[in-house]
């Protein structure tokens, strides 16, 4: 649906919508032949597939994979091909660094490269965030560049925000994470001849960082991705006239809901604690977005038996959740993570609507197999937000 229409139909209620994003939801079989949804068997989501009607999403398009940036915009209704905002943006509002019009910020990784200086591990073991936060101190203490302001923030494990602040700083610069291991880290180049100046100051940046830390045994080099300026984006409770609050642990998915001009609710490191907020803050709004990050993590790991327990963990809370009396309960994914690939892909995500006014279909499990016939069929997901609305009457009819 377009946005000015969202605007034009858009209605106030006095309704809830809870939607849950479980990221990487969407799996494919494993080692018996089931998908991790499949071999979890979680009976709560299915009793929610057997109440409500089921679907599946398509994140940007078909075929294509999806960061969850763009794949979790689309879960708020925007088109991520209208509406591209880089991970650096994300990565840095998700920790609340104040951006400015003059900055630049890329998404990092620290990572662990051999003598040879090939990648023998992308995500540094995951190290701990106080660790990251520590070569965060060294790198602003000891790295200086001509031209530009330096910042660099630690996120969460292994992740970092890199923000450069100066005067004509351009995003087209290309990612130098190869996506595996057993490869060195790509160099920058610029992807545009007008951003060379910027392109040779993050060369620059990396030189001094690789001297800084090349004698670790653990995260001695970096990767860099996402580089993108502060974006414009319709605010989220502008367009739907209500309050809408976000709970995620994460700094990206943070970001990504602050942008939209959700309040993002303090909240704990665990999904425990996400429910805790969750609870004290039910009757402050209308619209609750809720991240679940561990099923993503597991997949991108190739851990099948780990994304299995993470969705059975997630599964187990769920009457918590219902027991809040949301008017309309969506869970759904932000794109697939297949354990079996060990990464993102562009296979639908299993999606599910409970609550008010639902038209039930024939779906009694909540997996891929059966979500592929449920009511909603498959469909973009950017409709999905619309849709959810509609079921709670937060729009108004078109036409006369």
């Amino acid at each position: 649906m377009e946005l000015d229409l969202i605007r034009r139909l858009s209605a106030p209620n006095t309704t809830k919508v809870l939607l849950c994003v479980l990221d990487g939801l969407g799996g494919m079989p494993g080692p018996r032949g089931r998908t991790e949804l499949e071999e979890a068997h979680p009976r709560h989501l299915d009793r929610l597939a057997e109440e409500g009607v089921s679907g599946q999403t398509i994140p940007v398009g078909y075929g294509i994979t999806t960061g969850s940036g763009p794949g979790h915009l689309a879960l708020f209704g925007y088109d991520p091909l209208q509406f591209e905002v880089g991970r650096g943006v994300l990565e840095a509002t998700g920790i609340d660094f104040p951006l400015g019009p003059n900055d630049l910020a890329a998404r990092g990784n620290l990572c662990t490269v051999g003598a040879d200086g090939l990648i023998t591990d992308r995500r540094a073991g995951r190290i701990a965030t106080e660790k990251t936060a520590e070569i965060c101190d060294l790198l602003q203490r000891e790295v200086h560049l001509d031209g530009v302001e330096m910042f660099i923030r630690p996120v969460r494990e292994h992740r970092f925000a890199l923000v450069f602040r100066g005067e004509g700083l351009r995003p087209e610069l290309n990612e130098t994470d190869p996506q595996r291991e057993g490869v060195a880290p790509l160099e920058i180049v610029a992807t545009d001849p007008a951003a060379e100046r910027t392109a040779a100051l993050a060369r620059e940046f990396v030189a001094q960082a690789r001297r800084l830390l090349g004698d670790r045994d653990q995260a001695n080099a970096l990767t860099l991705r996402g580089w993108a300026t502060p974006p414009s984006l319709p605010q989220f409770p502008e367009l739907w006239k209500l309050r809408a609050a976000a709970v995620a642990v994460y700094p990206m998915y943070r970001g990504l809901a602050r942008l939209v001009g959700m309040d993002v609710l303090p909240t704990g490191t665990t999904f425990e604690s996400e429910i805790e907020t969750l609870r004290a803050n039910w009757d402050n709004y209308d619209f609750f977005f809720m991240h679940f990050k561990y099923t993503d993590s597991a997949g991108e790991d190739g851990d099948f038996a780990r994304k299995v327990k993470a969705i059975q963990d997630f599964d187990a809370k769920v009457p918590e959740l219902l027991a809040l009396n949301p008017n309309v309960l969506v869970i759904a994914g932000d794109h697939s993570t297949p354990a079996v690939m060990a990464d993102h892909s562009w296979h639908p995500v299993p999606t599910v609507i409970h609550g008010d006014h639902t038209r039930t279909d024939a779906v009694h499990r909540f997996n891929e197999p059966e979500t592929l016939n449920g009511g909603l069929g498959i469909f973009p997901a950017k409709e999905l937000l619309p849709i959810a609305f509609a079921h709670a009457r937060r729009l108004s009819r078109f036409g006369a």
